[in-house]
């Protein structure tokens, strides 16, 4: 699904990926995006044909943008759009999908954390584990180190998979 998601927007960026700087723009909006993360960013960045580690410090740096903005400020986010109509109904999905994942990172804490983020699964990632993070008043200098280091971990198990068994389909 995420190889799906980075080919739709490689296409939707259409001729801005045509230039290695424009390439480079692609994955790091990618990076950035919930549910891509850098794990899209990666496959994209393989499937664009882009130096390995150029494109995981690339990646990299902008999956981890997000995380301290998600930590210190989603909660006051959320109780203002909660006296929304519509972003109030917005903020008790993504509390109910934070809630039905809390679990695996509650009982091991920031080791959890580290483990939700690090390890490439679908609805797992910086933005979902942060989100439950805060949800879950855990401290924000540790929540953020352990999610770096996820992002990290991620990164390894994707350029694995990206750059190895994929680069050798493709």
């Amino acid at each position: 699904m995420t190889q799906k998601l980075a080919n739709f927007m490689i296409g939707l960026f259409g001729g801005a990926a045509g230039s290695v700087l424009g390439k480079y723009i692609v994955i790091f909006i990618l990076s950035l995006l919930p549910i891509l993360e850098l794990r899209g960013g990666l496959i994209a960045a393989s499937l664009l044909g882009l130096p390995m580690w150029q494109s995981f410090f690339v990646c990299f740096l902008g999956n981890i943008i997000p995380i301290p903005f998600i930590l210190y400020f989603i909660n006051p986010i959320f109780r203002h759009m909660r006296n929304w109509k519509y972003l109030g109904k917005f903020v008790c999905w993504c509390e109910e999908k934070a809630n039905s994942k809390k679990e695996k990172i509650e009982n091991l804490k920031y080791f959890g954390l580290f483990l939700f983020v690090g390890i490439p699964l679908p609805g797992t990632g910086a933005w979902t584990g942060c989100l439950i993070a805060a949800l879950l008043d855990m401290d924000k200098k540790k929540s953020m180190v352990a999610a770096f280091l996820g992002v990290i971990l991620a990164g390894i198990i994707m350029l694995v998979f990206s750059y190895g068994i994929l680069g050798r389909i493709f």
